[in-house]
């Protein structure tokens, strides 16, 4: 892997999810519509309130994204799911973004509140990771707090999401 910067664009993002920022069988993001993310804004490997990494990232909401057209009928709103999913996506990232080897999947999450929502009113949504604990032995493992905001507000956050990096050798 190349030098690793500390905020991706777009651009960037979508590299990702090509398989080409950090090499064959290793971690991808999905591409769009999946992509949950439009930016990487900050990402450190010691930042966070453990010290063990942070991501920082957003996601312009516009009226017409996709979700919006089917969740719900006259009343849209994006999928909790979706904002734990970019949780995830970011969980994934990071553990590409420090160099260990798989194909990232999540594996679970130990708690997710919602206290509010994401509408075609919202304008930016803003998604922070702090990782807990970082494996990088046989396993792959990460195990990360995660915190969404739209516009400024938080309204999901999560305790211990575990996202773990897979070879073929290991499956």
């Amino acid at each position: 892997m190349t030098a690793r910067a500390n905020s991706y664009d777009y651009e960037g993002l979508l590299s990702c999810a090509r398989g080409e920022l950090f090499g064959p069988g290793n971690a991808q993001l999905p591409a769009p519509p999946m992509l949950m993310v439009d930016r990487i804004t900050a990402i450190t490997a010691d930042g966070g309130a453990h010290g063990k990494g942070e991501v920082v990232a957003e996601l312009d909401v516009k009226p017409d994204l996709w979700f919006f057209k089917c969740h719900f009928l006259g009343d849209p709103v994006m999928p909790g799911c979706l904002g734990l999913d970019a949780l995830w996506q970011l969980t994934g990232f990071f553990l590409g973004w420090t160099g260990m080897p798989g194909r990232g999947r999540a594996l679970g999450v130990g708690e997710v509140k919602f206290s509010g929502q994401v509408t075609p009113a919202t304008s930016l949504v803003r998604y922070t990771v702090t990782m807990k604990r970082v494996i990088d032995r046989k396993l792959k493992l990460g195990i990360a707090d995660g915190q969404m905001e739209a516009d400024g507000q938080v309204i999901y956050t999560t305790t211990d999401m575990r996202v773990g990096l897979f070879t073929e050798a290991t499956g």
